[in-house]
């Protein structure tokens, strides 16, 4: 199978509601930076720095929780979109932060497992 397949369409189902499922399936517009066979990469609707761009899976994976072995190429191709994006902005050499938010306590507002890449300025620590 290529790693470019995704694979899961059967296990993880597009969710009617879910605003990603609606980017992937182009029923939403989004300001597409990067795509491949398994992932999406968006600008974010409401940026928190300068560079702050979505990667999202491009079958429904409801959180990080919900991650198992069987993600294993999935979160490989998440990070390594992570680094093109990163690249392609400008940003890598300076630095930048993944983030994936989980839970409400999280700061998780759409159940559609994502990355966050943000960049573009320092980033404090801790973050929140």
């Amino acid at each position: 199978m290529s790693p470019d397949a995704p694979a899961d369409d059967v296990a993880h189902p597009p969710v009617e509601g879910c605003p990603f499922c609606a980017i992937v399936a182009g029923d939403l517009p989004a300001r597409v930076v990067w795509e491949t066979g398994l992932v999406i990469a968006f600008r974010d609707i409401a940026p928190v720095a300068p560079v702050h761009v979505l990667l999202v899976p491009r079958v429904h994976v409801p959180d990080a929780l919900s991650l198992d072995a069987s993600h294993a190429a999935l979160l490989a191709e998440l990070a390594v979109v992570g680094r093109r994006v990163a690249e392609a902005e400008g940003i890598a050499s300076s630095g930048y932060r993944l983030v994936f938010n989980v839970g409400d306590d999280g700061g998780n507002t759409v159940s559609h497992l994502h990355l966050h890449l943000l960049g573009g300025r320092p980033m404090a620590w801790p973050p929140g």
